[in-house]
């Protein structure tokens, strides 16, 4: 083909960094990142997980002067899981002004007022000792009769003045019971953001190392999501949002691409997406082999999950994205 008769040509706008930046049609912004905080008991050093680079398990002393540098980045969104020193069958340090994850969002709160908006993990995996994420019983997790703990739960971050809490759990209607508890205790302007479809996945192996929360026996497919499902992820962000969410969640993010497209075009909720510890491991562990760069891996990753339809990027990868200015 002669070059006088071809005049489509796309790469007119790939010449150059400018043109290609004006051109995007995706672009990440810092405000949309959610970075996640594992807190301890304790006043001591943070520890760095092994198994996550750069991530730190972290005491409510550590955790404020970590926010503030993050802040300074501008990552202004937490999302904190809790990881007691006292575990039962009835999660009994899930819930209370003095437990620990309260406590974590108090003193954010007192020192950061609205510059931080802080989210929080409900479940019960990590306060219980059987490490499942509901009341169990004969080896059978009880849906029903995990709902009031959850919501207690909620209650005791809302009451703590968390901006959202966010049910990982998966049980039926707990969105429901979480937001019935709430407004009966003049906590209706708490948000809700729903792990809407969460799945059962191998993605998540150095969040349980990180939080140890491992079940002790068993697996959690019984309640988590089916991976050769996406239908099912429809109905399940369907009946949360019916419920009361106020976000909805896909969690993992890179293999569930396809899903968190289906959702965003069924919804208009905000859509947040979790880039998991395995996802984040795997990133680490090439770039630490030389077999990817970095900087083009982590961002080629959170490009593909925000233009799949996320609003919100809950990862890992934001205080290196930020710090490095990877952007």
């Amino acid at each position: 083909m002669h070059s006088e008769r071809l005049t489509e040509r796309p790469r007119r706008l790939r010449r150059s960094p400018r043109l290609r930046d004006l051109v995007a049609e995706t672009v990440l912004r810092p405000s949309r990142f959610i970075q996640p905080h594992f807190v301890v008991e304790g006043t001591g050093e943070r520890a760095e997980i092994p198994s996550m680079p750069g991530i730190f398990r972290e005491t409510v002393e550590t955790l404020i002067a970590t926010v503030e540098r993050d802040l300074g980045l501008g990552l202004g969104t937490v999302l904190l899981f809790g990881i007691p020193d006292h575990k039962d069958a009835a999660a009994s340090a899930s819930v209370g002004p003095d437990a620990l994850v309260p406590r974590a969002v108090a003193a954010l709160r007192e020192r950061f007022g609205d510059d931080l908006a802080i989210a929080t993990d409900v479940c019960l995996c990590a306060y219980t000792d059987h490490g499942h994420c509901g009341v169990l019983r004969d080896g059978v997790v009880l849906n029903d009769e995990s709902l009031p703990p959850l919501a207690e739960m909620a209650l005791s971050h809302a009451e703590a003045a968390a901006d959202i809490v966010a049910p990982s759990d998966m049980m039926d209607g707990r969105v429901q019971a979480i937001r019935d508890r709430l407004n009966e205790a003049g906590k209706e302007r708490t948000a809700i953001m729903s792990y809407s479809a969460k799945y059962a996945s191998a993605y998540y192996g150095p969040f349980r190392d990180a939080a140890d929360s491992a079940p002790a026996a068993g697996d959690r497919k019984s309640y988590q999501m089916d991976p050769r499902n996406a239908r099912e992820a429809l109905r399940e962000n369907a009946l949360d949002e019916m419920e009361g969410a106020d976000i909805l969640m896909v969690k993992p993010a890179l293999a569930y691409l396809d899903v968190i497209t289906r959702v965003r075009h069924a919804t208009t909720l905000p859509l947040a997406a979790y880039n998991v510890s395995g996802e984040y491991a795997m990133a680490k562990l090439a770039a630490r082999e030389g077999l990817a760069d970095e900087r083009n891996l982590v961002v080629e990753n959170l490009i593909a999950i925000s233009r799949a339809g996320a609003d919100i990027l809950i990862t890992y990868h934001g205080r290196d994205v930020l710090e490095r200015k990877w952007l």
